[in-house]
């Protein structure tokens, strides 16, 4: 059992989502870093997909009952044990009454706390995870949450530290496939011309993008789109002509077209893009 003290903006229990719901009208959800998270995972010896913390912006405080293995990944969001300030991305062994605390993260905008043995709350159509978008799975966490840790799996740690590279605030150079609706637009190719920066509108949903330098995304077909499904990761243009980029939590549906999609392996940067962050899209090669 860990007893959660304080949570920042936002902390949920995550594991790698609820696939094969869409005819239900269910997404996957998830979490936002799948990298991030699967390798606190691997940290302490769990299944990649055991149910974990992620914590936006940092900002959450915990104590365990008992002796825990623990590891904190994702935005480097300084970490101490009782005050004892403990390295990113290594393993932890939490003594029955310690605290961990974590603080703003510098960059990045997600961490994730595993602990061995997952976290143990009932799940929902398969998954422990938290769509705010649809509210299934457990509530956000708040303080005075009590989470209930599974039994510890057979594997074991094999690593003390994963020398990982702490994200950064340069320009995030992100690899797209243009579609499939990018005939409705009259230069599809003005995504990759130029600046954008994540907006202040960035959620678990998506990353709204302004436009910083080159030219705006203009409509040549100016019709009804069916509704259709909505892929991780689909860059979609409203009418504003300011493409949102789908993240965990993104609808199934939609009916803006959507330009393009960014390729999976570069969801997880977009996810810990933070407001401000200067983003340019290439075609994928």
């Amino acid at each position: 059992m860990i007893l959660i003290d304080a949570v920042g903006p936002l902390a949920t229990v995550q594991d790698l989502g609820r696939p094969g719901w869409f005819g239900s009208g269910v997404g996957v959800a998830g979490a936002a870093d799948r990298g991030s998270f699967r390798l606190a995972n691997r940290l302490v010896g769990n299944p990649e997909n055991f149910a974990a913390i992620e914590a936006l912006l940092g900002g959450l405080t915990l104590r365990v009952d008992r002796h825990h293995t623990v590891a904190v990944t994702g935005a480097p969001a300084p970490a101490t044990v009782d005050g004892t300030p403990v390295g990113p991305a290594s393993v932890l062994e939490l003594r029955a009454g310690q605290t961990l605390r974590l603080g703003l993260a510098g960059t990045g905008l997600r961490s994730y706390v595993a602990i061995r043995g997952g976290i143990d709350l009932a799940p929902v159509l398969g998954s422990r995870s938290r769509d705010t978008l649809s509210g299934i799975g457990p509530e956000p966490l708040r303080p005075g949450d009590r989470l209930p840790i599974g039994p510890a799996p057979d594997t074991l740690p094999i690593v003390d530290v994963a020398p990982v590279a702490a994200p950064t605030a340069a320009a995030l150079e992100v690899r797209v496939v243009l579609g499939p609706r990018d005939d409705w637009f009259t230069d599809p190719a003005a995504l990759f011309l130029g600046e954008w920066t994540v907006s202040a509108d960035t959620d678990r949903v998506g990353a709204r993008l302004d436009r910083r330098t080159g030219p705006p995304l203009a409509r040549k077909a100016s019709g009804e789109l069916p509704t259709e499904g909505m892929a991780l990761g689909s860059i979609q243009v409203p009418p504003s002509g300011q493409p949102v980029v789908f993240l965990a939590d993104h609808p199934i549906t939609g009916g803006y077209p959507v330009l393009a999609v960014v390729v999976s392996a570069d969801i997880d940067a977009i996810a810990q893009a933070r407001p401000g962050r200067i983003i340019r899209f290439r075609p994928d090669r």
